[in-house]
This record gives structure tokens, C-alpha cells and sequence, in this order.
């Protein structure tokens, strides 16, 4: 009897601590290895404890102030930055730096950061994925891309539009404040539901009491609040907090309005070869999901669908929004500006029955793109993008071993004094051809740039 309860707590107790004093000791060396070459990068001597994220002081003007000055001591370009006791990154905000990293199809790091944090509500689609899988899925969904689909829809994104303005000219009149944004991110994901997935819906009219907006909004807080607390990036604690409870509420609601979404398309690419001879030329995002069949005539599985169509519908209208949002407010804040984009749109349509825009009218809207170009960069609406090094390279004369953990600050890449003049200042003509030609093709990147 001893020796059969002794054989059990040696497989339930010690076992286990073998097992896991082995993974840590390997991975503690790992990180001491990493930490050797990344403690040579310029910055801040961090906290033995907390590195350097309890000096953050949370995202907002005050975050990015921080962020400024902090890249103002280090005009390298590269710096170090520490998560915690065992995580050292080096962040990179020089075109020359950057390019090092984004030239490559070096993976999101799995185990660490936003990227991982995003996984229960985005799974493994194109944002997170790496590696082959990465490679095969971005292959299957090029066709999604191709202009002549992008074409189709203009009209579709008009008519979105109208409602916006519909909405704005009742706003106009009632002498109130409101917040542009809120109205700016119901069109964008009305314009992604109906051309990506030819979703009718209401979510304009719906306003934030539309579930799925609100939905939205509460993961990406829940994820920001996360990623600025250490101590809660194990599952295991995180799921047992109210926001662990409340994040897992709204993921299983997200997904069941895109596997609501899959569905209905599958049972009608199913049954329907109608359907399937009218969308022969003109398949949206959803079809070629489902359709899509690699070398091996393999598709894709119905998970790696709903995390892409999770994916999709997060980061096709969250970032454009954004973009939106700041454009319209650097053009009220600067009327002059404002008058020059209201005389090119009124040329353009000058002797037209209709005053929307089509798709050949886009390349003539020169200066438009100029100001949509200069409000990316002063309001970099991906703030932020991460890659783990595979293997070892060389940054700014710096050795950065495979392993790490590379930050690349698009903000600060944007506000770089040493790549452009008067950085705070909103300067549409910095664009023109002349301006812009004499600028590394890696100091302007507002949602990334290379092969991921």
C-alpha cells in the first residue's frame, strides 16, 4: 500500500515540478541569453520587478506625450523597453530600422503581447497566424483583393455613406454635441458587413445599442487594460476576474454572429447554383472563403473561417474609422485646408446630374489624398506592431539576437524629428511627389508594410 501511494504522489507531485522547474530554468536562460545583447540598446535602466510598463501612463494624449518624450532621449531610433521581469523588447521607430523587420515575414510573437491576448476572440486568422498556415490562408484570400472586386463596391459604399449624411444633417440641426467617432465606426462596419459579407443591416440606425458595436468596443478596452497589467496575462487568473468572465461573454457573442453569418452563405452556396453564376465575377470576402481550395484542393477549415470573418470585420472597421475620424477633424481645424478640398471635389463634379463618387474619380482627388496621407501619419491609427526575430540580425549596428522581440512604434516612426520637419505640425503638401521621393520608403507606414 506505501509504495503504491508513494509511486502516486511521485507521477501527481513530483513529476510535475521536475517538469516544470526544467521548462523554467530553460526558459529563465533564454531570456538572460536575449537580455545580454538587448540591455546594449539605448534606454531607460528598467525596474527590477516591473521593467519599464509602470511608467506608462495608460493609452490617450498623455500615453503618447510619454512615448514622445521618452524616444526624444534615445534619437537612435531603437531603444530597449522591458515587460516585466522577463520579457525585453526593443522598440524601433527609424525607417532604416524599421526596414530590417518588415522587409522579412518574421512571425507575430505567439506567446506574448496584444497578439496573444487577441486569440480567444480572433483565433488564428491573418493578424495572429505565422509560419505556413500564415502563408497558405493570405495566398487563399488574395483573389478578395483584386481590383475589379474592389470596384463593385463604390455604389455599395455610396449608399452607406448617405446615411451617415443623412444622420450628420438631422445632428446639424439640433444644436448639440455628439461624438463623431461612435457615427464614423457604424459606417465603416456597415460598409465591411454589406461589401465584405453582402449583409444587409441596421447597425447605422441601431446606433451603440447595437450588440455587436458594443461588443467590439468592450473586448478591444478589456485587451488594452490587459496588456497594461502583467500580472494578469496568465489565462488562468485573467478567467477568473470579471473582465476574464465578461471578455469570454462578448467573444461567444462576436462569434455567434459570424458563424450566423457562414451559415447562411454556405446553405445558399449549397443549394443555389444561381447564386453561385451571378457571383462567378463578383464574389465578396465570405465567398471566397468558403470557396477557396488550395494546391491540394483543400479549403479552409469552418474555425479558420470564422477567424478570419472575426478578423475582418474587427480590423476592416476599426482602423478605417480612425482614420476617418482624425481626417475630418485636422480638416475642421484647419479651414483653409477644408476650402481647397471642397473646391477639388466641387471641379471633379462640376456638370454632373449625381455628386457621388465613383471609382475613376479617386486618382483625381490629389490633394484630398494629401491631407488623408498627412492625418495617418499625425494620428497613426495602428499605433503599434510586434515581430519575434527567428533568427539573429543586425539593427542600427546592433546585434539583436533570434528570440526577441521587436516593437515597431509607427506612432513614433511618424513623429520622428529626424525624418520629419516639425512633426506636430498638419502639413498635407510634406506628400507631394518632390517632398516625399526623398524619404526612405519605410518613413511613412501607417498599417505596416512588407510581406505580413
Amino acid at each position: 500500500m506505501f509504495s503504491v501511494t508513494a509511486v502516486l504522489i511521485w507521477i501527481g507531485l513530483v513529476l510535475p515540478s521536475i517538469y516544470f522547474l526544467f521548462n523554467f530554468t530553460v526558459f529563465y536562460w533564454d531570456v538572460r541569453r536575449r537580455a545580454k545583447h538587448i540591455n546594449l540598446f539605448p534606454g531607460d535602466p528598467p525596474h527590477f520587478i516591473w521593467g519599464h510598463i509602470h511608467e506608462f501612463p495608460g493609452p490617450g494624449e498623455t500615453g503618447l506625450k510619454w512615448l514622445r518624450e521618452r524616444a526624444s532621449r534615445y534619437t537612435e531610433g531603437v531603444q530597449k523597453a522591458w515587460f516585466g521581469h522577463f520579457t525585453p523588447t526593443v522598440q524601433v521607430y527609424d525607417p532604416e530600422a524599421a526596414k530590417v523587420i518588415l522587409k522579412t515575414a518574421e512571425p507575430k510573437p505567439p506567446q506574448f503581447g496584444g497578439y496573444r491576448l487577441l486569440k480567444p476572440w480572433l483565433g488564428n486568422g491573418l493578424l495572429v497566424s505565422g509560419g505556413s498556415k500564415w502563408a497558405r490562408n493570405r495566398r487563399l484570400l488574395t483573389p478578395a483583393f483584386h481590383f475589379d472586386i474592389l470596384k463593385s463596391y463604390m455604389i455599395i459604399n455610396n449608399k452607406c455613406t448617405q446615411v451617415f449624411l443623412d444622420k450628420l444633417a438631422r445632428w446639424s440641426t439640433s444644436n448639440k454635441h455628439f461624438d463623431m467617432l461612435t457615427h464614423i465606426s457604424l459606417l465603416t462596419l456597415d460598409v465591411i458587413l454589406r461589401c465584405a459579407f453582402s449583409y444587409d443591416n441596421d447597425c447605422q440606425v441601431r446606433g451603440e445599442t447595437h450588440p455587436y458595436v458594443k461588443s467590439v468596443n468592450v473586448l478591444q478596452e478589456i485587451v488594452v487594460d490587459r496588456i497594461l497589467r502583467p500580472w494578469l496575462y496568465p489565462d488562468v487568473i485573467f478567467n477568473l476576474t470579471s473582465k476574464g468572465r465578461q471578455f469570454r461573454h462578448y467573444c461567444d457573442y462576436v462569434h455567434s454572429v459570424s458563424e450566423k453569418l457562414i451559415k447562411t452563405r454556405k446553405m445558399i452556396l449549397d443549394s443555389n447554383s444561381e447564386y453561385n453564376k451571378g457571383k462567378s465575377q463578383h464574389c465578396d470576402f465570405l465567398d471566397i472563403l468558403l470557396m477557396a481550395r488550395d494546391e491540394d484542393e483543400h479549403g479552409l477549415s469552418e474555425l479558420e473561417i470564422r477567424d478570419e470573418v472575426d478578423t475582418f470585420l474587427f480590423e476592416g472597421h476599426d482602423t478605417t474609422a480612425s482614420g476617418i475620424s482624425w481626417t475630418l477633424y485636422d480638416l475642421a481645424c484647419h479651414p483653409d485646408i477644408q476650402r481647397r478640398c471642397q473646391q477639388e471635389v466641387d471641379a471633379l463634379l462640376e456638370g454632373r446630374d449625381s455628386d457621388e463618387i465613383l471609382w475613376e474619380d479617386l486618382a483625381h482627388l490629389k490633394y484630398i489624398t494629401l491631407c488623408i496621407k498627412e492625418s495617418l501619419r499625425l494620428h497613426t491609427p495602428v499605433p503599434f506592431i510586434e515581430r519575434q526575430t527567428t533568427s539573429d540580425m543586425e539593427i542600427k549596428g546592433h546585434f539583436l539576437p533570434a528570440g526577441t522581440i521587436v516593437d515597431i512604434q509607427l506612432y513614433l516612426l511618424h513623429h520622428n524629428p529626424n525624418v520629419w520637419d516639425n512633426p506636430a505640425d498638419y502639413q498635407p503638401e510634406r506628400f507631394l511627389p518632390e517632398n516625399i521621393e526623398q524619404k526612405d520608403n519605410y518613413a511613412f507606414v501607417p498599417f505596416s508594410a512588407g510581406p505580413r
